[in-house]
């Protein structure tokens, strides 16, 4: 009964897609605060050479064990900082700050830093992990939290190991992966590339600037039909745009986006929602992700080029809107992760 009545009171308040308030973060703080350090149900991406690699979550990642596998432990620490930037009363404050303390340890970031450099794990969570912990570096370097730039200190070291096997792996991958989950090649080069311009390592940025290149720059045509497919959280299609639009000039970016997505330019332009029939099915519940991975989307076009694409806007609210429900809805399968893909629409909203 509480999440049906949370349910309603949120879908009130998200005509027009509202901005992001202090209730609203406290409750998406509450999901990752408490999966951070939630050892089971756990889904490990490990390769085991012999019986003595078999160890529990929480020995082989002392630091993103929580929230169900790696990946999504990573975006749920995210989470917490990004709220706690922006909201510094937020609820729990001093609890969430020990409980990244904790698990963001040098101690900790060692053992991790020790399993990415076995050499059996050299593709390990690439590239959607390694995207996502980018992510956390750069919203730990652009916090003014004093705790925050302790932390950042202690993860760079094994950010530098990332931006290292990105440099090394990119130009092996011949071909890019256009799924709508974990391995679609141009969503893990977005936030790579955000955090290779805030650092400003020419290097890195060269390197997805001319494999993103090499890759993309003839596509013509994306098949917006093919959307979604049956477990999709990422549309393969705007994925591919965000990532052009971050590599290309403005200028050369429009005429691609013309060959690439005609149809975005059309103000009669329309896309069916995602519809998730079982919630409570940890794949199936991946569409709600898909609507907010249109909507982060929609809205980054639409705020670098209002003049060509502000009718989009009722769009991605419609995407937004219609999933952001599903964050409330008790269901683990949904809970460790959706609050992070919720945020990082908010975030794209402003």
């Amino acid at each position: 009964m509480k999440y049906l009545l949370y349910i309603l009171l949120w879908v009130s308040g998200t005509v027009g897609a509202q901005e992001l308030t202090l209730e609203q973060a406290n409750h998406l703080a509450s999901l990752p605060l408490k999966c951070l350090q939630q050892e089971y149900p756990n889904k490990l991406g490990q390769m085991l050479l012999d019986s003595t690699e078999i160890q529990s979550p929480k020995k082989l990642h002392p630091t993103f064990y929580g929230c169900f596998d790696w990946h999504s432990s990573v975006h749920g620490h995210w989470s917490l900082v990004f709220l706690l930037k922006r909201f510094p009363n937020l609820a729990n404050r001093q609890t969430i700050i020990q409980k990244l303390k904790t698990n963001l340890s040098k101690a900790n970031i060692q053992v991790e830093i020790d399993y990415l450099n076995k050499k059996h794990e050299k593709s390990f969570e690439r590239m959607y992990g390694w995207t996502w912990l980018l992510k956390l570096q750069l919203e730990l370097e652009t916090s003014a939290e004093p705790f925050a730039q302790e932390l950042a200190q202690n993860l760079k070291p094994l950010s530098e190991i990332i931006v290292d096997r990105y440099i090394e792996f990119l130009p092996k991958l011949l071909y890019p992966v256009r799924v709508g989950t974990h391995t679609n090649t141009a969503f893990g080069l977005t936030f790579a590339w955000d955090y290779a311009v805030h650092s400003k390592n020419q290097l890195f940025q060269q390197a997805i600037r001319d494999n993103a290149v090499r890759m993309f720059a003839k596509d013509e045509n994306c098949p917006f039909t093919w959307e979604p497919s049956g477990t999709d959280f990422l549309s393969p299609c705007l994925e591919e745009m965000a990532l052009m639009q971050r590599v290309l000039p403005e200028g050369d970016f429009l005429i691609w986006l013309k060959k690439f997505a005609p149809q975005l330019f059309s103000k009669k332009f329309s896309w069916e929602v995602a519809r998730v029939s079982d919630r409570t099915d940890g794949h199936l519940v991946h569409l709600d992700g898909l609507n907010f991975s249109r909507a982060w989307n929609l809205y980054g076009l639409l705020h670098r080029y209002p003049k060509q694409f502000s009718h989009l806007k009722a769009l991605a609210d419609f995407h937004f809107n219609f999933s952001l429900p599903a964050v409330v809805d008790g269901n683990y399968e949904g809970e460790h992760w959706l609050a992070s893909f919720a945020l990082r629409a908010f975030e794209e909203k402003k």
